[in-house]
Parts: structure tokens; sequence; C-alpha cells
């Protein structure tokens, strides 16, 4: 086995210019196993990056393997297209008995590529076929997926810049942001005017919006840098869009399958939207994504929506498995335990420190935003988001065998991406970690 330098340097020369983990983690991996990982050269590293949130048992889990295992023993097909085996029965049985009873009793399903970028790609279909509209809103600061459509409906303007053509009619709008408040207010009241602007430009027949043919959110922004949407504001885009006849999808790739201590982030505000993408932690390891939609809107034809490898039969074991253990009452109380854990000490460590800017999530989707102290200040007096502390930050958790990703608006955000089942211990080694190099950030900010 050769360096880490080797697979590095070597992977540069075959693989394009958008490859992007090894910039930050110049390493190549050679094993991995729960919360941990070994490169080629011995070193451990803990992993709160985690396979961006999709290994939610995390690496080589014993149970989740076995089943694979066992589908390989049986010779059972691998791939059926969408012909059904008894195991996509079991899948589908299992996906529908964790969905709020409500949704489930109206659920049908449409199996999609690999990626949850496709299952939103599907869902923007589905919703423009069943309603005859053409147009969408979303949030600013949104993220979902990097294909034409979705990257149309992702805030992130990076990718944009450089891409002509993508799908039009997108409309977006202010998604609640107390630390920034894109209505320049804050708090409560900042969620309000989201609210109030939302149903305005929606019910006004002067606004220049027309009806749009679905609203799409993330109930807690991901890659946006882990803004949660207030209950509040759920509640009042559930309301509006119901009584405008408008699909509601809830965008779960990231925030779901049990990451905010439920198996749904938006089970926090007490609602079911129309339609739900559910992808990432979904397969148990292996690619999978899903639509699940109200079967009011399934007005496709045969073949309206496709993708070779909607049939994978290992990640429907794998996800029987996953999607099992997650929805446990039990399991999900320690996801809402482990995670107090983590923000109590990172709530604390912000009290000491004056890099950190605010922290915010829910159960085990943390994120924790990097201002430069000493730098500019926004219109409401707060310190602009540092990319640069944030990426200091990164890296000297790297150096020290701790990888966690970064998020939000430049990059300033750091973000929990652990399995739901990382343990107590691996908790308290990464939070020392990190709480030591903040410290030491910080120490090269203070006036």
């Amino acid at each position: 086995m050769q360096s880490n330098e080797y697979y590095v340097n070597h992977q540069a020369e075959y693989e394009s210019s958008a490859r992007n983990y090894p910039r930050k983690f110049p390493i190549a991996i050679g094993a991995a196993k729960g919360s941990w990982i070994e490169d080629v050269e011995g070193n451990r590293y803990l992993d709160f990056l985690n396979g961006a949130g999709t290994l939610a048992l995390g690496h080589n889990d014993d149970e989740v393997n076995e089943a694979m295992i066992n589908v390989i023993r049986s010779g059972v097909p691998l791939h059926g297209l969408d012909l059904p085996t008894p195991l996509k029965e079991e899948f589908v049985n299992t996906l529908f008995s964790i969905l709020p009873e409500e949704f489930a009793s109206r659920a049908k399903v449409q199996f999609c590529s690999p990626s949850g970028t496709d299952a939103t790609d599907a869902a923007i279909k589905l919703c423009k076929t069943a309603t005859g509209r053409s147009t969408v809103i979303a949030f600013s600061g949104g993220y979902h997926g990097m294909g034409h459509g979705p990257m149309a409906l992702t805030g992130n303007c990076n990718a944009k810049n450089h891409v002509a053509n993508i799908m039009p009619g997108v409309q977006f709008m202010p998604y609640p942001y107390s630390y920034r408040c894109p209505m320049g207010i804050g708090g409560e009241a900042g969620t309000r005017a989201c609210i109030n602007y939302f149903e305005r430009l929606l019910k006004d027949p002067e606004s220049g919006v027309t009806k749009p043919a679905a609203v799409i959110l993330e109930p807690i922004q991901g890659e946006g840098g882990v803004v949660p949407a207030p209950v509040e504001f759920l509640q009042a885009v559930r309301r509006i869009t119901r009584e405008l006849g408008i699909p509601l999808i809830f965008d779960e790739i990231q925030c779901g399958m049990g990451r905010t201590g439920k198996v749904f982030a938006f089970e926090h505000a007490g609602i079911v939207p129309d339609v739900i993408l559910i992808s990432k932690a979904l397969g148990g390891s292996q690619p999978m994504s899903v639509v699940v939609y109200d079967r009011d809107l399934d007005k496709w034809g045969p073949g309206t929506h496709a993708g070779t490898f909607r049939g994978n039969q290992l990640a429907m074991a794998a996800g029987i498995v996953s999607m099992k253990r997650i929805s446990d009452p039990a399991f999900l109380s320690e996801v809402t335990r482990k995670g107090d854990i983590m923000m109590d000490r990172i709530l604390r460590l912000q009290k000491e420190v004056s890099i950190i800017g605010d922290v915010r999530g829910k159960g085990l989707m943390i994120g924790v935003e990097f201002i430069d102290p000493n730098g500019p200040r926004d219109l409401m007096g707060v310190p602009e988001p540092s990319g640069e502390v944030a990426s200091l930050v990164q890296r000297g958790c790297f150096e020290n065998r701790l990888i966690m990703e970064r998020g939000g608006r430049n990059g300033s955000v750091m973000r929990c991406l652990c399995p739901l089942n990382v343990s107590v211990e691996d908790i308290d080694t990464a939070m020392t970690i990190f709480e030591k190099v903040v410290r030491e950030t910080d120490e090269k900010y203070r006036n």
C-alpha cells in the first residue's frame, strides 16, 4: 500500500478538478469502523463528516453488513429496475411504517436514481405534471442538489455562476435565520415578517408571482449552515400552501432519518407535507433515493420518470435495518440526549471565546458559525461570517485527527454529521479536540 501523498497526488492526475474533500482532508482511507476511519498510513481519525451524513449507523455496521451479505448469498438479482421483489415489498412496508400515520395512509413512492439530486428532480416533475403549472418557490440558503433542476432551486450561487440556462421559473423567498435575519429584524419578529412576506406575495393579485407548481424547503437547512426553520414558520407555510392548493415538498435528505431526534425534521412542527424527499441514510450506507408523496399527485404515465439503479436490492436490505433501528423511540431519545451533551459543551465554549457567533441545531444536526470579531459588521451589527476562521478551525481539527465539514455563508459554519449511534466517549473525544482548536484559533483574533 502506498502513502497518503501518493494516492492524493495520483488522484489529482486522473480525477476532475471538481473533487472536493481531498483538498481539505489529504488522506487515502484504508479502513473504517463505527465513528472512526484509518488512513493507509495507519493514522486513525474520528469521522464527524460520516459520508456527508449517509452513514447513520456509522462505518461497516455489523447488522447492516450482514443483511447485505445475506442478499448476495441468496442469489436474488442485485438490481431489478422497478420490478417487484419480496425484498422491495419489505422495504416499502418498513418505509411506510416510519412515516406519520396521516401521511402514510395516502402515500405512494417513486424510486429514483441513487442520489438525492434525482429525488429533487423527480419531485419537481411530479408536481408540475400534477398541477399543470410551471414555476417553483424555493428559499434562500436551501440546498437541493447539483443537477440542473435542483441547482436552480439551491441558494448557493458559486456553482450557478458558471452554468448557463439552468431551470427557469424559480422564485426565491427569505428563510428565517434569526442570527442573520433577511428582514433585518431577528428573533420572533423576523420569523413573522418572513411569514407575512410569503403569504402576501402568494395571495396578492398584484405581486407579479403566479401560483407555483410547488414550494420546496428544508425544515433544517444543511449545506446552508444548519439553520432550523422555526416551528411557527413551518406551520404557516403548510397552512398557506394548503389554502392555495400548492404542493409542499419537504427536503429531508440531510435533516431526516433520525438526525434531529425525530425520524423526520418536519415532525417537530406537528405537520405533514405533500411530498417528502429521502436519501442519504435511507439506504443504510448504500445509494438510494425516493420521493414519497400524496396519491392525489400521482398523475404520471408509465416511464415518465425512471432510473437504471432504482431497484438496488443491497440498498433495500441495508435500508430496512437502518430504518428499523433509527425509528426506535429509544434510539431517537439517545440522539436527542447526545445532541444535548454536544450542544451544552459548545454553548459553554462560546462564552469563553470571541470567534463563535452562533450555535444552533437539533439532535445530532448541529452548526457552529464562526466570525472574525475584528472584522466588518452587517446592518444588524453582527460580525460578518468568516470562512477564514472556520477554515483554520477545520484544519486544526484535522491535524488533531477530527474530521468535520464546513457549510453556510462563506463556508463559515462547522457542521456535525456524526453517526447517530456515536458513543458518548467519542463525543467527548471530538469535543475535547474541537474545544482545544477553537481556543487556540481564538487567541489569534484577540486584540
